[in-house]
């Protein structure tokens, strides 16, 4: 049914004088304020000012960053679709699709965290279903600041209840993430979400618009004040103001987004869809501006048939609005009437606000008025693009294992590392969403990967998110590198075929030239990985200015990966099975202390340079892991990542309820071989009567392999005289988070 608000004519209020200073509040630089003048050959009106200010902002321009993303590999045989749409799209076989993307809600997160959160996860969904794939999981990647800070435990409470709340509401399963500590964060929380969802590989939707004199369709929610300058906010750093923001923070409705999807998959399915596109940042400017300009056509929207829910709205409220669960489409004239009857029935707004043209123009008119009159390519192409400076991060020096004094005996190491916010288990997080709707999670969150299964048949998707932001801050090619390799191995050890990524961009402040070297020395890495590993990066976003009192966050490149495996059942988890399996190590152990926990968390040193990533090693040694998986050889699979051997192997005896005796290695000091963080590594568990040959095999094919020892027992002993029971075990690394959300730690 279509609604408006009647009388919003009356008593409207004069649109201010637009000034230098004026363009300056909404975010614009001098200098861009001058090219606006320029292009246009006159002063912009205030709604033309909201308008450029929109789109021209670091969120949606990328005007500080695309010069380098351009650098990216971004296509393979399986790509469908690469960046530039809504989300990306690889083909996973058989006629089906995957579609994913990951994108940030940091600053709405921070200021309201239940709502900011919640409408970054329906944000995420709208970018998947709009091109016509159902939602099948979501993921997320949250950064939190130093937990004796006092904001922190009112924001995890606030984020983790807004993504249940979003998620479990509209009915997609949660199934994996990553959640991490740190004061660098204390002013700037992260939170990024990543929604995945299947479509028919010849049936995706674009947001190109075609054909001249088609009508524009506004659909989904009314339109309100909340989210007016969203994405000018996320444009920007925070100062002492940011609870003032507040009311650019968007409300978002789960169920209206749910009724929203199923009436956009009925509508898909009539061929009455030329082109559709989400209302995300900028609202209703960037989304009819982007389907024009990638139409090479004109838009022209009448916005007194918008739906609003507040009376008064004038143009410049309307089109800066972001509002949640709206949807712009173009439509086929001819099925316009059943395209509304469809709507109708799902109790949706549905309204002709606009039609397509061939003049390259972006006209919008208000009361009989014509608000905006501006070049619709410009808007987007002629954004100002800025090669900034950058310089590279400084070379830490390498830490000597010899020279790390330990605290500790290893085994009291290892409880303690258990129970440290970045490592303890995040069951209390998880357990708030729903991880089994939908009822094809295969693998439920806390292993390597999350699976889940494709519909009916055995084939899955393996899904994740990491990265790990000390190693990126110490040295941002390394850490870029390793952020795609871990990626690549949590996807490989439960024995998927890692296939695409996406990626979530976290930044400080570009203008500051070492933050703009930690950007270009991360996607420096983040390239050479997902080159080497055929990993290309199909969708992301960006996000910069994340900095609070003149200090930015440490770089944080979030990556999400989706990986294929072609029969669920033979997919590895990391607890381990049996009594009795040999334990072994593939990959080779150097006993790397520098930027690891060990040293950050026991040791109270921050420093050194993080491990290197031979990305030939990587491949190498995931290749031959994945086949010891797929063949049933391994019983139990999990890669080797922050905490080291003993870490991992504590949460492969806690996830299968046995012990194990294992040894160390020759010629390290038992610090450095248990809790060193080199890369490329797995633990595998094998029955022991295949254990001569894997190691047989892997020689052969150049991995490295090491025997630790065997499963068995209700302890962890690593070597004489270092043993722990599980339960100890498990009382750490379950015992941390509940305590803190509880206040009484």
């Amino acid at each position: 049914m279509t609604s408006t608000v009647e009388n919003r004519d009356a008593h409207a209020t004069a649109e201010p004088e637009v000034t230098p200073e004026l363009a300056v509040a909404h975010g614009l630089k001098p200098d861009e304020y001058e090219r606006i003048l320029a292009l246009i050959g006159r002063v912009p009106s205030f709604t033309e000012l909201g308008i450029f200010s929109a789109m021209w902002n670091e969120h949606c321009s990328y005007k500080s960053s695309r010069l380098h993303l351009r650098k990216l590999p971004t296509k393979a045989p399986w790509v469908i679709q690469g960046p530039g749409e809504n989300a990306g799209v690889i083909d996973v076989g058989d006629g089906e699709a995957c579609v994913f993307k990951m994108e940030s809600h940091n600053h709405p997160s921070f200021i309201e965290p239940f709502q900011g959160a919640a409408t970054g996860v329906g944000g995420i969904l709208r970018d998947v279903f709009t091109m016509g794939a159902r939602p099948v999981a979501c993921l997320n990647l949250l950064r939190f600041g130093a937990p004796e800070h006092p904001k922190t435990r009112h924001l995890v409470s606030g984020v983790v209840a807004g993504i249940g709340s979003y998620g479990n509401s509209f009915g997609v399963p949660t199934v994996g993430g990553s959640t991490c500590f740190d004061p660098g964060y204390d002013g700037n929380i992260l939170v990024n979400a990543m929604a995945v969802g299947v479509a028919r590989a010849d049936e995706i939707f674009y947001a190109k618009a075609t054909g001249v004199g088609n009508p524009i369709v506004y659909l989904g929610s009314k339109t309100g004040r909340d989210g007016i300058h969203g994405a000018t906010m996320a444009s920007a750093s925070f100062e002492a103001d940011a609870e003032e923001k507040r009311p650019t923070v968007q409300v978002g409705d789960p169920f209206t987004e749910k009724l929203l999807l199923e009436a956009c998959l009925e509508l898909m399915a009539t061929g009455a869809v030329i082109a559709i596109q989400d209302m995300g940042a900028a609202g209703l400017t960037s989304s009819a501006v982007e389907m024009g300009a990638k139409g090479d056509l004109g838009i022209e929207l009448d916005l007194d048939a918008t739906p609003c829910r507040e009376p008064g709205m004038s143009a410049y409220e309307m089109l800066l609005s972001e509002s949640q669960e709206r949807m712009l489409m173009v439509l086929d004239p001819g099925k316009a009437e059943a395209a509304k009857a469809a709507f109708v029935k799902w109790g949706l707004d549905f309204a002709v606000i606009g039609r397509t043209t061939d003049t390259l123009r972006f006209v919008v008119k208000h009361r009989g008025e014509v608000k905006a009159d501006l070049p619709i390519k410009e808007l987007g192409d002629a954004a100002p693009l800025y090669d900034r400076p950058h310089v590279p991060t400084p070379k830490p020096a390498v830490v000597d294992p010899a020279s790390v004094a330990p605290p500790c005996p290893d085994d009291a190491a290892l409880v303690r590392l258990l129970a440290t916010p970045d490592l303890c288990s995040k069951r209390w997080i998880y357990e708030q969403y729903d991880h089994l709707i939908l009822g094809n999670t295969v693998i439920r969150p806390g292993a390597d990967a999350a699976l889940v299964r494709l519909g009916d048949g055995p084939k899955g998707l393996a899904l994740t998110t990491d990265v790990t932001a000390r190693y990126c801050a110490a040295d941002p090619v390394e850490g870029g590198k390793q952020a795609v390799a871990e990626a690549w191995r949590n996807i490989t050890a439960v024995g998927a075929q890692p296939r695409a990524v996406t990626d979530n961009l976290n930044f400080g402040n570009p203008e500051r030239p070492e933050t703009m070297g930690q950007f270009v020395g991360c996607l420096d890495g983040i390239g050479q990985a997902c080159r080497a590993l055929e990993f290309p990066i199909v969708s992301g976003n960006v996000s910069l200015y994340n900095e609070s009192a003149g200090k930015g966050i440490p770089p944080t490149p979030a990556i999400g990966g989706v990986g294929v495996i072609g029969d669920v059942s033979k997919a590895a988890t990391p607890g381990f099975k049996a009594q009795g399996d040999v334990i072994l190590v593939i990959g080779e152990t150097k006993g790397w202390l520098g930027q690891s926990v060990y040293l950050r968390d026991l040791c109270k040193r921050a420093e050194g340079a993080p491990p290197p990533v031979d990305l030939a090693a990587e491949r190498r040694n995931g290749d031959f892991v994945r086949g010891l998986v797929l063949s049933g050889t391994a019983r139990a699979a999990h890669d080797v990542s922050d905490g080291g051997l003993a870490v991992a192997l504590a949460e492969m005896a806690l996830a299968g309820g046995i012990g194990a005796r294992v040894s160390p290695g020759p010629g390290l000091p038992s610090r450095a071989f248990w809790f060193g963080e080199d890369q490329a590594r797995y633990i595998v568990a094998v029955a022991a009567s295949a254990a001569s040959r894997v190691e047989k095999e892997a020689r052969a094919a150049g991995v490295p392999i090491l025997r630790l020892g065997e499963t068995g027992g209700t302890a962890l002993t690593l070597g004489d005289g270092c043993s722990i029971v599980l339960e100890d075990l498990r009382a750490a690394f379950e015992g941390w988070l509940p305590s803190f959300m509880a206040g009484t730690i």
